[in-house]
């Protein structure tokens, strides 16, 4: 995983992508391939920081992205995003903040009801007994709240959402997460879309976003199609 909150605006679409990581290393600058691609599809990419562990547990990674989202809805307009047309997007421990974002109402309140969409790519979204002990420190394992799990957040009031991970990705079990989560949503009648992707693992299934891995598996393809933007000059 690689962490870094990255919102992503799109000129006709409004996204917002997460990137991953442990919540303890990584930065925005390692998705600038993302932002690269999305502009080039039309987007407005923004990609903020947020903090990590040892400097900060959770939620207060949350709280970062929060108002990074929150700084989104300002903007969108002056920045010539849609308003109305505003995703979140992560990948890795980045999904796992962003679907936080999307379900939880306790990060954007009744701004919540204004993103359009949720995109999600190998994300740990049910976790607990926490065994990975990066995210155990993260998380202050054992005393962790059932609460941050993001299953415990599903609702009908959920955006609808498009979740992807990768067969062989052995650090998240797509299994338990990605369809489990795709199974809970459609349960509560949240349009949501699941792929579970060959040829890829954890971390391809967000480097086949760069262009020189795009023939890896159709990542590219599938999040344009949610987001309603052609490929353009990102082919």
């Amino acid at each position: 995983m690689t962490d870094s909150c990255e919102i992503t605006l799109e000129a006709v679409s409004s996204i917002g992508q997460i990137p991953a990581g442990d919540w303890d290393a990584g930065e925005r600058a390692n998705y600038r391939f993302v932002g690269e691609f999305l502009a080039a599809s039309g987007a407005i990419a923004i990609i903020p920081d947020y903090r990590l562990y040892p400097e900060v547990r959770y939620p207060d990674f949350l709280k970062d992205c929060a108002a990074a989202m929150q700084w989104v809805f300002t903007h969108a307009r002056e920045l010539g995003g849609d308003p109305s047309r505003i995703h979140v997007m992560g990948h890795s421990a980045g999904a796992y903040n962003a679907a936080m974002l999307a379900l939880d109402v306790r990060w954007l309140g009744a701004q919540r009801e204004r993103l359009a969409g949720f995109i999600g790519i190998a994300g740990p979204y049910d976790f607990l007994p926490i065994e990975n002990p990066d995210t155990r420190r993260a998380f202050n394992w054992p005393d962790t709240p059932r609460d941050s799990q993001v299953f415990g957040h599903v609702t009908p009031a959920a955006p609808r959402t498009l979740l992807l991970a990768a067969r062989s990705d052995h650090l998240v079990d797509p299994q338990r997460n990605t369809v489990g989560l795709g199974q809970r949503l459609k349960a509560a009648g949240v349009p949501a879309a699941v792929q579970v992707l060959d040829g890829v693992s954890h971390g391809t299934v967000i480097g086949a976003m760069a262009r020189p891995l795009r023939f890896l598996a159709p990542v590219r393809a599938e999040v344009l199609a949610f987001l309603g933007l052609r490929a353009g000059d990102a082919k």
